[in-house]
């Protein structure tokens, strides 16, 4: 911390080209000294779904190291934090005394994450993520679990729910009908009752019309009862349909809505590329919205 007493802070709504649209976040930059447990009340303090935290990078070469906190914890990655902190990064111009450029790399528990800026012409616009691990899918979750979660039937749910991760691993369930993902419903005592399952607590439903998707995240375990956007789930759904996908070859683009339902409505653009049957590359993205800028005081030790 270059200031004992306060830290700067940026909050960014991303994924929405409006603001107090899409999923808001908190970005405190130069957090040395930082304990986790003023990490964790910080991010409650806020409140959002997440907050991310950046120190010095440990390596040259990169950018920044991150650290990511949910209300209920500590996350290896996640993808709207990322993709604000690169916006944030972008129109600062500068991290730790570095230039920003065309992209940074930022340091997570879950690997190294590379997020590329988008511009309009100078103005910064966005960012887009490469995911920091391949796709791990399996093992399948039964019907039931995930339509008690979601406060829907079995019925809801086609074929068999499966977690999948590309650096964050989530319980993914694509729903039957356009009505099923408008009823569900978190349960919290469902989630109590069946989460973690296979170590997973976070759940995403889905509804596909071709390339376009409707998604929602719950994840009340982590204090987070429904998430306006989700770029980690939406990264590792897109890499499950390209690796599900007939095709051998090719990249695989998605639209993703998400949020409406919480009143913050979010639209992410997800692709992943596929060479000889496996999925070698995956990214999401969208536009960012700055709102605000302070410092948070601490209290005396």
């Amino acid at each position: 911390m270059t200031d004992a007493a306060s830290l700067e802070f940026h909050t960014v709504d991303v994924f929405t080209d409006r603001a107090f649209g899409g999923n808001p976040l908190a970005v405190v930059l130069d957090s040395q000294g930082l304990p986790a447990e003023i990490m964790q009340a910080i991010t409650r303090e806020f409140n959002y779904s997440e907050t991310i935290f950046l120190f010095p990078p440990g390596q040259a070469g990169h950018d920044a190291r991150a650290r990511i906190f949910t209300p209920g914890g500590e996350i290896p990655f996640a993808g709207h934090p990322n993709i604000g902190a690169g916006f944030t990064a972008a129109r600062l111009g500068a991290l730790f005394g570095k230039p920003v450029g065309a992209s940074v790399i930022l340091e997570e528990a879950a690997g190294l994450v590379e997020i590329e800026i988008l511009r309009d012409c100078a103005a910064v616009t966005g960012a887009r993520l490469t995911a920091p691990q391949p796709l791990q899918a399996g093992p399948e979750v039964s019907p039931e679990i995930a339509a008690a979660c979601a406060g829907l039937t079995a019925a809801d749910i086609r074929g068999a729910p499966v977690i999948a991760s590309v650096g964050l691993p989530f319980v993914i369930a694509e729903l039957a009908t356009d009505r099923a993902v408008i009823a569900a419903r978190p349960s919290p005592d469902a989630f109590a009752h069946h989460m973690p399952v296979h170590g997973c607590q976070m759940l995403l439903l889905f509804r596909r019309d071709g390339a376009d998707l409707h998604a929602r995240m719950f994840s009340p375990l982590d204090g987070v009862v429904e998430d306006p956007a989700t770029g980690s789930a939406g990264a590792a759904l897109a890499a499950l349909l390209a690796a599900r996908d007939a095709e051998p070859e090719g990249l695989f683009e998605f639209a993703i809505a998400q949020g409406a339902e919480r009143g913050r409505p979010s639209r992410l653009l997800a692709d992943a590329e596929k060479r000889a049957g496996s999925v070698v590359r995956v990214r999401i993205g969208g536009s960012c919205v700055p709102v605000m800028t302070g410092r948070l005081r601490l209290p005396a030790s």
